[in-house]
């Protein structure tokens, strides 16, 4: 064997003066051999409203799917493609696009959206109602380990998106890996945690969707600053363009390509118990009553691992109640839910070999394979494991033959644990492709086989699916995501918002976190968990959760802690009315229940930046308290007259400073708001919006304004399309000489909706009335609250409000205050 020495080439490179040049002239050859060759225009078809087009090295389809949103799709030959995972409909869809060809271009309008394709080089730009929105800088590049795109950025562009990350709201100069990873005990900064997203929301009002599931990253303009940059391991080699006039209307373009969210059950906004984990069906029915006997409404109870076995490990995959801890289950669930209570359980998608399923999932052809075509094992955490493959037919037939029987037996919702997977070995083979292909879309496809065979088992009814992880489009599936195991201490407070804001964005309105904290906290906080419950009353899931060595229920807490959460908890049902219309909102527009606060000013970049206030809803500015022995918080307002909820304080500018004890914090309400609560309710089967309060902020600001509730029964599914609802209106116009309101009503109406409804109509900031008038009726002024009756107002003088109370029992009413 002949021995070359490596030193003399070395030596000959110094002798010439170019061995500092040795680095870079080998850099540049690799790059040579990898670039990718100027990409030249060659034909073009229209073909089914879809324009395709051949290339030097390609063929590019670019599929309409809605006016203001195009699918483009690069496929070369050799390049492997899986199925579209974003996409709610895989049909091409009728919409009339118009093609114009010159000789250096095609322009391909849509709508408010043109695609005008460059033939040399070939490039594709979008506009937006004429007007540049984005560019390829080199569109779609492949060698043998990467595939992906590259975009143009604009200077002073900014960048939300990416999913789940603790980055701050603006996440351009970052780059941002694509493998969903759980991110353990996490605080205030990460990179990459357990639902990441390869898409991005541009202050330029455009969102970009990579839709591809594979291993792989988004640079936003990190390595280059003015080059956004798509790459990934494998997968799909397309992405989809949205475009909107205002982000509320992209928004809605945006979860009209990848699917709307459907309205969970009512129940799924009230107060969940939850930890890790109940031990025992008389644990279970101990913190029931707990419950019960504190005074605090719930809904639900969340059942952990310990549901299937008494230790965290060597049990997981058993997914079958441990009789010696959990007796009577099925007695069990009944009686929860003759109290109004409903279970959830947790599943996870891992079979160890020890459980009791192992050989039935394996003669099943249930689990992903190794190379050689076996069942791939593999060590985790809780023990030696498979994976159960969702992408295959036999792995989701056997799944779901789980969770049938489960629900058979009275679980009413699904628990979707550790899905992004937590491990998942790149050598394992799935149905479909290798793990790295499909990774990110492990949780998309568990949802959707839950809810696809939920929807076929019980058509009427609405599935509860939570799951970790996730894909663009996993909402429609009727996935409620959270924020994984945050830390139990102030710095796993502060990101909450953004982690949110962030995910609605992009279609998940629902991701909310564990109220309290879940991982760590050596002694319990009292003010840390008063803040995280208060914060959770406005958040879109109430679900205290974490382990079980400090309490996660508020109930199990000194009193001054059950008294200040007991408010909160009590007046996330009182506010039932306004949170289930934005569960109306979500499911029709894809608003998110949780708004940035630049919503409001969509011209000032800065409010893109904040990530420490936001709207709940159209009408309420919420800023939670995330720093320990505060008494003051400044709460950046975004334009407008606010109201302090508490007080009646009035707050306008670009700056409010607002006072807080332990026992509140800033809750803002728009000027001209109506907001609409019930009281008395400990469960949300009792809900019912026959006594019905209005308060309604006036201010000279505001001389028009409205709102509305929506109504059903709270279980069916598609209830407003099948036309099982009301839409209670609300209205108020400003004169010199009062203000007048009106109420309408519309729908066919909903089983249990009242008849006649009792409406107590609260005037905030308004001088002492002349008269009240209900349609040609005048009302009765008395002089004391203890005297207010049906058909009679009252003035507070001290609060300088109004009280009114009557009856609405016809399709619609006039009020009438006259000063």
């Amino acid at each position: 064997m002949k021995v070359v020495n490596s030193k003399k080439p070395t030596r000959l490179l110094k002798k010439l003066g170019l061995a500092t040049l040795l680095p870079s002239l080998l850099a540049t050859a690799a790059q040579t051999a990898l670039a990718e060759p100027v990409r030249e225009y060659r034909s073009h078809q229209l073909v089914d409203n879809q324009l395709v087009i051949e290339t030097s090295d390609s063929q590019v389809t670019l599929t309409p799917v809605n006016p203001s949103a195009l699918e483009v799709h690069y496929q070369r030959d050799g390049i492997k493609q899986l199925p579209s995972f974003a996409r709610a409909d895989q049909l091409k869809r009728d919409v009339a696009a118009q093609l114009s060809v010159s000789q250096d271009a095609l322009q391909y309008a849509l709508g408010d959206l043109t695609a005008v394709i460059h033939k040399s080089p070939f490039t594709i730009e979008y506009l937006h109602d004429g007007k540049p929105l984005l560019s390829e800088e080199h569109g779609f590049f492949a060698n043998q380990t990467m595939r992906g795109f590259r975009f143009t950025l604009s200077e002073n562009e900014k960048l939300i998106g990416g999913g789940q990350r603790v980055l701050g709201m603006d996440r351009r100069g970052h780059r941002l890996p694509l493998y969903n990873k759980a991110h353990y005990g996490y605080t205030t900064e990460s990179d990459q945690m357990y639902f990441g997203l390869p898409a991005v929301m541009s202050s330029n009002k455009y969102i970009l969707l990579f839709d591809n599931s594979a291993t792989g990253a988004m640079d936003l303009g990190a390595s280059e600053a003015n080059v956004l940059q798509f790459e990934a391991q494998a997968g799909r080699t397309s992405y989809i363009v949205v475009a909107g006039e205002t982000y509320p209307q992209l928004i809605e373009n945006y979860v009209d390509v990848t699917g709307r969210q459907p309205m969970p059950p009512r129940w799924a906004l009230g107060n969940f118990a939850s930890r890790f984990g109940y031990r025992t069906e008389q644990e279970v029915r101990d913190v029931v009553e707990k419950f019960r006997e504190e005074d605090f409404p719930l809904d639900a109870l969340v059942l952990d691992l310990y549901w299937f076995g008494p230790d965290i490990k060597g049990h997981m995959g058993n997914l079958a109640w441990d009789k010696n801890a959990f007796p009577t289950p099925v007695d069990m669930m009944a009686d929860l839910r003759a109290q109004g209570i409903e279970t959830i359980l947790v599943t996870e998608p891992f079979v160890l070999s020890t459980s009791e399923r192992w050989s039935d999932a394996v003669a099943s052809n249930a689990l992903a394979k190794n190379l050689v075509g076996n069942a791939k094992q593999f060590e985790f955490y809780f023990g030696n494991t498979g994976l159960i493959d969702v992408f295959s037919e036999d792995g989701r037939d056997w799944f779901w033959g789980i969770y049938k029987d489960l629900k058979e037996q009275g679980v009413s919702g699904w628990w979707g644990d550790l899905g992004e997977p937590e491990v998942h070995p790149a050598d394992t083979v799935h149905a479909i492709g290798m793990a790295d292909e499909i990774h990110n879309a492990y949780g998309h496809r568990w949802a959707q086989m839950l809810f696809e065979n939920e929807k076929a088992d019980s058509p009427e009814q609405r599935p509860f699916i939570m799951m970790r992880a996730g894909f663009p489009g996993s909402q429609r599936y009727g996935m409620i995501p959270w924020t994984g195991d945050v830390a139990r201490e102030w710095g796993g407070l502060q990101p909450q918002v953004e982690l949110s804001l962030q995910m609605g964005l992009l279609g998940f309105g629902y991701t909310h976190s564990d109220l309290g904290g879940f991982a760590g906290g050596e002694k319990f906080d009292r003010e840390l968990y008063i803040r995280w419950l208060q914060y959770g009353a406005f958040q879109p899931v109430y679900r205290p959760h974490a382990q079980e060595h400090i309490a996660p229920e508020p109930v199990f807490h000194d009193r001054k802690t059950r008294n200040i959460t007991r408010e909160f908890v009590k007046l996330r049902y009182q506010l039932l009315p306004y949170n289930y219309t934005l569960a109306f909102e979500n499911s029709q527009t894809g608003m998110p229940l949780m708004r940035p606060l630049f919503f409001e000013n969509e011209n000032d970049l800065a409010l893109m930046d904040n990530k420490d206030a936001y709207l709940w809803g159209n009408d309420f500015l919420i800023a939670p308290v995330t720093s320990e022995d505060v008494d003051e918080v400044a709460v950046q307002l975004p334009g407008g007259i606010w109201f302090d909820y508490w007080n009646d304080n009035q707050y306008g500018g670009d700056l409010a400073k607002i006072d807080v004890d332990l026992e509140t914090i800033p809750v803002l309400v728009r000027a001209g708001a109506f907001i609409p609560t019930v009281s008395g309710l400990n469960n949300t089967r009792d809900y019912s919006s026959a006594n019905l309060r209005l308060d309604y902020y006036a201010h000279e600001s505001a001389p028009r304004s409205s709102g509305y509730i929506y109504e059903d029964d709270g279980v069916t599914a598609d209830a407003y399309a099948k036309g099982q609802y009301e839409k209670l209106m609300f209205s108020s116009e400003r004169s010199e000489s009062g203000i007048a309101f009106r109420f309408d009503r519309e729908g066919n109406g909903y089983t249990g909706a009242p008849e006649t409804r009792s409406i107590e109509l609260i005037l905030h900031n308004v001088a002492q009335p002349s008269a009240v008038r209900q349609g040609e009726q005048a009302l009765a002024l008395v002089r004391k609250e203890s005297a207010l009756a049906e058909n009679t107002a009252w003035y507070n003088k001290r609060a300088k409000t109004l009280h009114v109370k009557f009856d609405w029992s016809g399709p619609s009413q006039s009020l009438t205050v006259t000063q």
